[in-house]
Formats: C-alpha cells, sequence, structure tokens
C-alpha cells in the first residue's frame, strides 16, 4: 500500500485510520503519574504538531477528539495543518448542552456555531451527553432528531459517540439520521459494557461505519497484539482510532497496522530486553 486505505462517512473520504486525541489532552485511563507523563511529553500544540505530521504523510488526514471544548487540540491541528500544508478532516465530539428549556437549546445551538467555525467536518456528540436519552425500555434515543437536525443545518455530518452498545441499535433501528458511530473496540474488553464477541457483531451488522476507539486499552495490549485484533476484526468500511505521544510512536502504530492489513511481518525496531546481549534466545536471528 502506498499511502493509508480510505473509507466514506456520509460521502466524506477519510481514512480508515483516525488520529485519536487522548494522548494529547493527558487522559491516560491509568492515573495522575501517566496523565503527567503524557503532558511532558506532549506540553504544547507545536509537539501535537510533530506527531501529526507523522500520520498525515502517511495519509491518515483525519483526526478525532473534542477539539471545540479542548482549545489546545484544535490549536494542534491548526498547526499541524499549517506545518504539512494540507487540510485535515476534524471528527469533533462537542459536549452539548442536551436540556429542553429554549435556554438549554440555545446553548446548543451556540456550541454547535463554533464547532462549524472550527472548520469541523464530522459532528458526534460525546457519549456523556447522547447516553442521558437512551431510553432502553422504549429502545429510542429521544430528542435525538433535535440535535442531529443543527448538525445538518451547519452543514457537518452527523453521528454518535456510543460507548453503550444500545445507542448503536437503538439508532439503526429508528432510522436516525447519522452517518457514523464511535464504538470502543479491544481484545481485552477494557471499557467495553458487554462481551468482546457482542461488540463485533454489533459493529458488522451496523448500518454505517463505525469508528472503533482504544484498540490498545489504553495501553493495556501492545500495538502488535492490540491492532492486529482490530484491524483483522472489522469491515472494510469501519475505521480504528489511534493516538501516540511522539512522533516515533506514531510511526510504530501506522507500521503496525499497514503490516496487519497486508498480513506480512511488521517492520519495526526490536523492543528492549534485559535478555539481549546475553545468549539467550533473544539473541537468535
Amino acid at each position: 500500500m502506498s499511502t493509508f486505505p480510505r473509507t466514506t462517512v456520509g460521502g466524506l473520504s477519510v481514512s480508515r485510520m483516525i488520529i485519536g486525541t487522548n494522548w494529547f489532552a493527558g487522559w491516560s485511563h491509568t492515573g495522575p503519574s501517566q496523565d503527567q507523563l503524557i503532558w511532558d511529553n506532549v506540553p504544547d500544540s507545536k509537539a501535537m504538531a510533530q506527531i501529526i505530521k507523522v500520520f498525515v504523510e502517511a495519509g491518515v488526514d483525519t483526526i478525532m477528539g473534542p477539539m471545540t471544548d479542548h482549545r489546545n487540540i484544535l490549536a494542534g491541528v491548526r498547526e499541524a495543518e499549517q506545518l504539512t500544508g494540507k487540510r485535515l478532516i476534524k471528527v469533533d465530539t462537542p459536549f452539548l448542552n442536551m436540556g429542553d428549556s429554549p435556554e438549554d437549546l440555545a446553548a446548543a445551538e451556540r456550541l454547535l456555531d463554533q464547532v462549524k467555525a472550527n472548520d469541523v467536518d464530522i459532528c458526534m456528540p460525546h457519549h456523556q451527553m447522547v447516553e442521558q436519552f437512551v431510553d432502553k425500555r422504549a429502545k429510542k434515543i429521544h430528542r435525538l432528531g433535535i440535535y442531529t437536525k443543527m448538525i445538518r443545518d451547519r452543514g457537518m455530518i452527523p453521528g454518535l459517540s456510543a460507548h453503550m452498545p444500545e445507542v448503536v441499535m437503538y439508532c439503526d433501528g429508528n432510522n436516525e439520521d447519522v452517518e457514523a458511530y464511535i464504538q470502543i473496540y479491544n481484545a481485552a474488553g477494557f471499557l467495553m459494557q458487554l462481551e468482546v464477541e457482542f461488540i463485533q457483531r454489533l459493529i458488522h451488522t451496523a448500518k454505517k461505519p463505525v469508528m472503533t476507539i482504544k484498540p490498545m486499552a489504553a495501553g493495556r495490549l501492545t500495538p502488535l497484539v492490540g491492532l492486529n485484533f482490530v484491524w483483522n476484526t472489522i469491515r472494510d468500511c469501519d475505521m480504528v482510532t489511534v493516538g501516540t505521544m511522539s512522533p516515533r510512536e506514531a510511526e510504530e502504530v501506522i507500521e503496525y497496522s499497514l503490516a496487519a492489513l497486508e498480513r506480512r511481518l511488521p517492520n519495526v525496531y526490536e523492543r528492549s530486553s534485559p535478555g539481549k546481549g546475553k545468549g539467550t534466545i533473544l539473541d537468535q536471528e
């Protein structure tokens, strides 16, 4: 493959690998010291841009995150666009005001105006907001159409962050106006609300493309294990979101992913080990 494979979301061409932003924002899913390690490695928009540049040069031009709510991420994206001379496809996951008063609706409108002004292509309200309206008894998501219409009216493609598997099922079942879903998916079952086997089936039967997240279970799986599992158990229309905290790490996850898609051995440096150079099996070619 000369460049990274692509798929479409609502008629828009996007890279099948998506740049994740948890590792820009200090969200380690581990602890405060790990959060601080991320901030130490990615302290500013310049550092973010250097990482994003590696992805863009490999044909990965799509980035996901709460860019409007976290301006430092947006600053990194803009600096990367200046650095590479290429526009990134932006997937924003805003924290919308989901109240039903006129004031609440006006606040949601204002935030979506900001999202649009930030040159966002795909707007996927954050799962913490969406899940407030999930009705398991009625098998529907109340008032969802209000917000997807707001997104459409601003010329953006609507989707949903869907940590709850029910979000995908109820949207599909009620033919809601969404063009893609975000779903946690990894071999460890980390942060997944149901078994891995069920989520695989959910992804394969979804009516719209799925953007999987946390393929390496926030560092609990190695890239070889995590990325091979996800790439080989999703559809060709689906995507994998991967975040890193250094340019070299970005190079590695790209190579591991291409190797998985091409069914070959990844061309990466061997990891260091206390057994190397000690006449052990690790020294065998």
